[in-house]
This record gives structure tokens, sequence and C-alpha cells, in this order.
């Protein structure tokens, strides 16, 4: 049985009970996504040849300071890194280092910063000097995939036609969807209730109701979806070795449809752009 809360009279833990946030909930998040899809702006110029994730983490953390907030995986269950940089195979929760980044590397960077208590979460795929075509083509499908799934809420809809959108388009694109991770609610709680899902079909899943804040980031391969964990705890890599790409936005279902809270302030946010 699920049951929705109002956010503003409910604990602040996850007790697998939907949120529904007011005005104020989603300004709060229009703030803090907004920060984080500037800093992610400012890492396209960043992302070339040579450059170390340690020093793309580094400007996270320091663009964070600057602005008053605070990058919510720092310390967050033992991650000591202020952003995840995930390369080429790595699907996601790549842990940045002092190894540089090299010319047609895909690189993921997801970002979330706390902000007067809420957390702005988003991530993009970022190409590193030129990449091939077959990479490219990765970054267009899953970028789409995304917006498919965005396309999908509406109120009184189910969170499965989220998955339902985007497995469909991947699939044809002879992409899949990775399995092992899914979308989550959002707010005042880094993750919370409820789980959103790359796959399924359009009756499965929650009712999507006005005030609902939840995050969509289809992880999709080229190969095949399998993946697993390395021995860090963390680093999640495709099995089969083959690419894997991501882009994550936090939306907030309103009455109408969903209001996308990180896009770009410059249009940053595609693929397709120059390194």
């Amino acid at each position: 049985m699920v049951t929705y809360l109002d956010a503003e009279t409910a604990p602040l833990r996850n007790t697998g009970q939907i949120r529904l946030y007011g005005e104020e909930g989603f300004e709060g998040m229009r703030k803090a996504c907004q920060l984080t899809a500037r800093c992610l702006d400012e890492l396209v110029d960043m992302v070339q040849p040579g450059v170390t994730t340690e020093a793309i983490d580094r400007f996270v953390f320091e663009f964070g300071a600057d602005h008053g907030a605070v990058p919510a995986t720092l310390n967050y269950r033992g991650y000591k890194k202020s952003s995840c940089t995930s390369i080429n195979h790595v699907v996601c929760h790549g842990i940045p280092d002092t190894k540089p980044l090299k010319e047609g590397d895909i690189v993921n960077i997801d970002v979330t910063y706390i902000l007067d208590g809420w957390h702005g979460d988003s991530s993009r795929m970022y190409p590193v000097g030129r990449i091939k075509r077959a990479a490219e083509r990765l970054l267009e499908v899953t970028h789409e995939c995304l917006m498919r799934g965005i396309e999908a809420v509406k109120p009184g809809a189910r969170t499965g036609a989220i998955g339902h959108a985007i497995q469909s388009y991947a699939e044809a694109e002879r992409c899949s969807v990775v399995r092992d991770f899914c979308g989550h609610g959002l707010g005042q709680l880094f993750h919370d209730a409820p789980n959103i899902l790359h796959y399924g079909s359009p009756n499965e899943g929650v009712e999507m109701r006005p005030g609902m804040i939840f995050t969509i980031e289809p992880m999709i391969n080229l190969g095949r979806p399998h993946v697993k964990v390395l021995s860090d705890g963390w680093t999640a890599v495709t099995r089969d070795r083959s690419l894997s790409a991501q882009y994550e936005h936090s939306i907030g279902v309103t009455s109408e449809g969903c209001e996308i809270f990180t896009l770009s302030p410059k249009g940053l946010d595609r693929p397709g752009l120059p390194s």
C-alpha cells in the first residue's frame, strides 16, 4: 500500500512513503538544482585530455563552497569525494583520481549540491577531445532516453511509464538498459521514495501526483546490461567492458506534467557539444 505525505509535516528520513512538496519545496529545489547545473556548465571547458578527475572533483567542491553549498556525496556512507566521475565502461559511482583523461574518452560527471537543505542532483556526459562515432551515438541515445522518460511524467500515470519509454527507445536503438541502479525520490533527503526504474511497463509502479520530486537517470550500455561492482565497493562497470553512458535530471511533478529543475542555463546539457 503506497501512502503519500505532505512533505512539510513528514519526518526527515526515508520511511518508504512518498512526499508531496508545495511551492516552497519547488523553489528550494530550483535554487539547489540550478547551482548544480551551473557547475556542470563550467565543467564543459575544463574536461579536456590531460585533466585529472581529481582536479574536476576539487573544482566541484570549491564551486559549491563559493556559493554556500556542500556536495551531498562527500562522506556519504564513507564516500570521500565531492562528485562521481565515470569513464567509458564505468556505469556509475566512479571515484575521482589522479589518472588523466585521454583523447576519445567519455566521462559522466554526477554532482549533487545541498543548498539551504535542498538537494540538486544531476549528471551529464562529456566527450574528451574527439570521440568515436559509436560513443557519440551512445550519448545521443542516452540523452534521448532521458528526455523520453521525462515526457512520460504526468499526474495519474504510473512511474512504470517512465521506464517503458526509456527501455522501448534504448532497445530499438540496439542498446541495453542497466537494471541494477535507478532514479529516486529527492528533496530534503538525498535518496527517498519512490524508486524510479528505467525499464518496465506503463501499468507498473506508483501513481505520479503533483508535488512528487525525483530523479530520472538512465544508464545505457552499448553492449549487454549486466554490471559488476569493483572491490572499492563503489565503482560499477559493464561486465562485457562495453561503453556506458548516463544523463540525469531532477524533476518535480506538476498539475500538467513536470518541471525540470536541473536544465542548463546555457543549454549545455545535451550531447553534440564542442569539447
